[in-house]
C-alpha cells in the first residue's frame, strides 16, 4: 500500500541535509578489544563518519537507494575522510562543499559503560555543519529527488536554519516529499522557545514527521504542549503529514497514518553494546520499506530489527546493515523467540 507517493522518474530517491561528524569509538576488534570502562580510561580508538543524517545516507544507501546531500564539512583531512567514504558508498557528493572560514566538522567520542549505559563526548565549537548556507541549496537538484529528510540539528543556528528553510520551500513548490526528522541534540540551541518555533515550521511542512516523544514534545511546546501521541498525530496530520511515527525507545513506536490507523513495533531484544545509533539504523530501514510501497507495519518492523542491530555494533556508520543482513536478523530473531516477538 502506498502511503506516500513519491515520483518515479525522478533520479534521486533522497537528499539529505544536516549534520555530518566524525566519530571516535573505543575500539572493538580482531586485534583490540577495548572493554565497557570510563572514557578516561580507553586508551584505543577507532575512527568513522557519524552524525543521523549522514549515517541515514549510508543506510539508505546499503538498501540500494540513490541518496545525495546537502552538507558543509571542513577544509582539511577529516573533509577529505567524510567525502571519500561517501564516494565509496555510491552517496553523491556534488552538494557537499568545504568551509571557508577555518570552521571544524563535529567530533564525538562515545564512552561505553555497560550494555544499559552509555554517553557522548561532543566538540562542536565553530562547528562546518552549522554554516551550510542559502546559497548552497540547489532547487534544480531538489527537483531531481524524490524527497528531502531534514534533520531537526539543523535548524539550531544560522546560516544552517535559513538554508533548510530554504530547501522545504523548494521542495514543497517542486512536489518533492519532505521527510522531517526531529533529531533533537542539546547542543547549541539557546531555548525551548526557540526548539519549538523551528521545529514546528519544519514539521509544518512535512508529509513524513519522525521523532521520539521527548521530541515532540519539544516540537509543540508553543502550540499545545502536553499532547498524547494521538492528538500529535491528528495535528500534524492536519497541516500536511501523512505518517507520524512517535517512538518511545525501550517500549517502540508507533506509526499514526493519514487515514486514522495506527501501527506499532517493539525492540528485537539484543544485548547492547552502545544506547546510540538505533535511530539511524530505524530511519534507514523505515524509508527503504516505504520506498519499496510495503505494508506501513513491515515497514516498521524492517526499521526496528535495524535499530536493534545497530545498538548492538560497536559503530554507527559501517556496521549498517544491507537488506539480507536485515532480513536474516528478523528470521534468526523470529526463531529464538517466536514469530510475533516484535508486532504489537
Amino acid at each position: 500500500m502506498k502511503y506516500v507517493d513519491f515520483d518515479q522518474k525522478r533520479p534521486l530517491d533522497i537528499i539529505l541535509l544536516g549534520r555530518i561528524a566524525i566519530d571516535f569509538n573505543p575500539a572493538y576488534n580482531e586485534q583490540v578489544k577495548e572493554e565497557f570502562k570510563p572514557l578516561k580510561k580507553v586508551h584505543m580508538f577507532e575512527m568513522f563518519v557519524g552524525g543521523s543524517p549522514a549515517n541515514i545516507a549510508v543506510g539508505v544507501t546499503r538498501h540500494g537507494l540513490k541518496a545525495g546531500f546537502f552538507a558543509r564539512v571542513s577544509d582539511d583531512q577529516f573533509g577529505d575522510f567524510v567525502v571519500d567514504y561517501f564516494e565509496e558508498q555510491g552517496i553523491d557528493t556534488s552538494r557537499i562543499t568545504r568551509c571557508r572560514n577555518g570552521e571544524n566538522l563535529g567530533l564525538t567520542f562515545t564512552e561505553m559503560l555497560s550494555p544499559k549505559e552509555s554517553n557522548i563526548l561532543m566538540y562542536r565549537n565553530k562547528i562546518a555543519d552549522l554554516q551550510l548556507s542559502v546559497e548552497d541549496i540547489d532547487e534544480e537538484y531538489i527537483r531531481q529527488a524524490k524527497a528531502i529528510l531534514i534533520s531537526g540539528t539543523s535548524l539550531s543556528e544560522s546560516p544552517s536554519r535559513e538554508a533548510a528553510l530554504k530547501a522545504l520551500m523548494l521542495a514543497k513548490k517542486n512536489n518533492t516529499r519532505i521527510i522531517f526528522d526531529i533529531d533533537y541534540r542539546a547542543y547549541n540551541w539557546k531555548n525551548s522557545d526557540e526548539i519549538s518555533i523551528y521545529y514546528s515550521m519544519a514539521a509544518r511542512e512535512a508529509d513524513i514527521i519522525m521523532g521520539s516523544r521527548e521530541e515532540f514534545d519539544l516540537t509543540e511546546k508553543l502550540i499545545c504542549p502536553g499532547m498524547t501521541d494521538e492528538e500529535s498525530a491528528r495535528y500534524w496530520q492536519g497541516c500536511r503529514a501523512k505518517i507520524v511515527v512517535i517512538k518511545h525507545g525501550m517500549k517502540g513506536s508507533t506509526a499514526y497514518t493519514a487515514d486514522g490507523e495506527k501501527y506499532s513495533v517493539k525492540p528485537f531484544p539484543v544485548t547492547a553494546r552502545k544506547g546510540f545509533g538505533g535511530g539511524d539504523g530505524y530511519g534507514s530501514g523505515f524509508l527503504y520499506g516505504l520506498y519499496q510501497g510495503w505494508e506501513l507495519i513491515d515497514c516498521l518492523e524492517f526499521g526496528s530489527a535495524e535499530a536493534s542491530m545497530m545498538v548492538r555494533s560497536n559503530n554507527c556508520s559501517d556496521a549498517l546493515p544491507g537488506p539480507e543482513e536485515v532480513r536474516a536478523f528478523i528470521q534468526e530473531e523470529k526463531e529464538l523467540y517466536g514469530e510475533m516477538i516484535v508486532r504489537v
